[in-house]
């Protein structure tokens, strides 16, 4: 007799009944890491890694990096997430149910944008297919018995353009364009439907739940949104400040506080996003800078090791300039030139005989067979009300090639608005819990085990439930191992019955 037992862990640590949860999905190489993500008062979203299995390379990283920074400054981002290595250039994406009845829709996760938009039937340019081994899917308004386009004399549309506008007739929709810094746009009309997701309805329980959304019907794009782009999703999924976004829209309806949180895995690869009250780990907050599109905030000093760098306030940007942009879109961290030259020098005095040479053209790497966090200084990064952040060496040096590759950046060399700007991106964030308080208006961090669980908070009952770290199998990944497994598993069984 023979009994063959294949076990996959599908249950959740994490639960929290008045709080979302969004998963971030690492594509795994092995059967074994199915885990589903869990949310609270509004859901559960699966977050998927874009670029899973891609080998890898510094020319993508830098390339996926520039294009995101001219969205970013352009008032526009590309979407949350990265593997948490400067190294694997990626990012996250959601699968989430969108109409009555619900059709599933793959959306990049994105903290920067202010809507949320899709791909709709009417467009002649969306893709038709995706490299990411997905099936996309055209919203049609029209197939689902709860959706409706949003009239352009709806207040929602007065706030998104701060005016009426100026040509609005009866039964027009309200139109939205977004043009990136890239060139690449989107451009359709807003409608209103349901969003499917799981709603926490106890420990380890969820039940199917849906809310009411307002989000861009797309009918053009062009860039890289178009059908040439080969790892095309059906849209972005927007979590940034504006009302207009996915996390404004679920505050204002009581659901949700203005709040959201964080924790990129930079070791396995997965992490945490919760929306909600976050109660442990407690975190250090500092103020956002106010007036400004994007999660901004004032930085005061710069620390290698146990000495300060010699900086004046308008080198790092404090007061009326934009202050350091914090964006986990970024996988890499960029610094101005007056912060970056003496910060890489300091790190490459620690070691006198190293042979240093550049990769790329952009790329400071050397060799190194020994301990990294031994033989390097950790970066210190100083904020207001005396929050810090703490960058090891493990997480700003990144192996290639034989060589370690130091993770700077230097802005000064960027072109245009980018030049000298300061943008701490997944090479710093990762493997810390970063918490965005809307309400409050300030943002903070803790280190943190990416890999675990936090606690967040019911506002109704006050019941704290967790909320912890989820990994995903591909589809496709997942089909190909279960497939050679089972081939395997019947050669083996064939075997024994022959050798019988």
């Amino acid at each position: 007799m023979m009994c063959v037992t294949m076990g996959l862990m599908r249950r959740s640590l994490n639960l929290a009944l008045s709080v979302t949860f969004v998963s971030f999905l690492v594509v795994s190489t092995t059967i074994s890491t199915l885990i589903y993500g869990i949310s609270a008062n509004h859901g559960v979203f699966s977050v998927k890694y874009r670029y899973a299995g891609r080998e890898r390379s510094l020319s993508l990283l830098k390339e996926h990096d520039s294009r995101r920074q001219l969205r970013i400054l352009a008032g526009v981002d590309l979407p949350l997430g990265g593997s948490g290595r400067p190294d694997g250039v990626g990012l996250y994406y959601a699968k989430i149910g969108i109409g009555t009845p619900s059709k599933d829709y793959y959306v990049q996760v994105d903290t920067g944008t202010d809507i949320m938009w899709v791909n709709c039937i009417e467009c002649k340019e969306c893709p038709r297919r995706s490299s990411l081994g997905i099936e996309l899917t055209l919203y049609d308004v029209r197939d689902s018995s709860t959706g409706n386009p949003v009239p352009c004399d709806q207040e929602f549309c007065y706030e998104f353009y701060g005016a009426p506008l100026s040509d609005c007739t009866t039964n027009m929709s309200c139109p939205y364009l977004d043009i990136y810094g890239d060139g690449s746009s989107t451009a359709g009309y807003f409608v209103k439907d349901v969003v499917q997701y799981d709603r926490v309805s106890g420990d380890l329980e969820t039940t199917s739940a849906n809310g009411s959304l307002i989000f861009g019907c797309g009918a053009r794009q062009s860039g890289d949104l178009d059908s040439s782009n080969e790892e095309a999703l059906d849209g972005i999924i927007g979590f940034g400040k504006s009302n207009s976004s996915m996390i404004s829209q679920l505050a204002s309806s009581g659901r949700v506080k203005n709040m959201f949180a964080h924790c990129l895995d930079g070791i396995n690869g997965g992490g945490i996003f919760a929306i909600g009250h976050v109660v442990q780990p407690e975190v250090n907050m500092t103020p956002l800078v106010p007036n400004q599109p994007h999660y901004n905030i004032n930085m005061t000093a710069v620390q290698v090791g146990r000495d300060f760098l010699n900086l004046t306030t308008d080198i790092i940007g404090v007061g009326d300039r934009r202050g350091t942009i914090i964006d986990s879109g970024t996988t890499l961290a960029y610094l101005p030139e007056m912060v970056y030259e003496p910060l890489v020098s300091k790190i490459i005095s620690q070691q006198p005989d190293l042979k240093v040479r550049t990769v790329q053209d952009e790329y400071t790497c050397f060799q190194y067979s020994g301990s990294v966090d031994d033989g390097f200084p950790n970066v210190t990064f100083h904020f207001e009300n005396l929050v810090f952040l703490k960058v090891y060496p493990h997480e700003y040096l990144f192996p290639f090639e034989g060589l370690w590759c130091i993770g700077w950046q230097n802005s000064g060399l960027q072109s245009r608005d980018r030049k000298n700007v300061t943008l701490l991106g997944d090479l710093v964030l990762s493997n810390k819990l970063v918490l965005y308080d809307l309400e409050n208006q300030a943002i903070g961090w803790t280190e943190y085990n990416c890999s675990s669980s936090i606690k967040v908070q019911d506002e109704r009952t006050g019941t704290v439930h967790l909320v912890g770290s989820h990994y995903l199998s591909s589809d496709s990944s997942f089909n190909t191992q279960w497939g050679i497994f089972l081939f395997l598993l019947i050669m083996l069984l064939h075997l024994l019955i022959c050798q019988n």
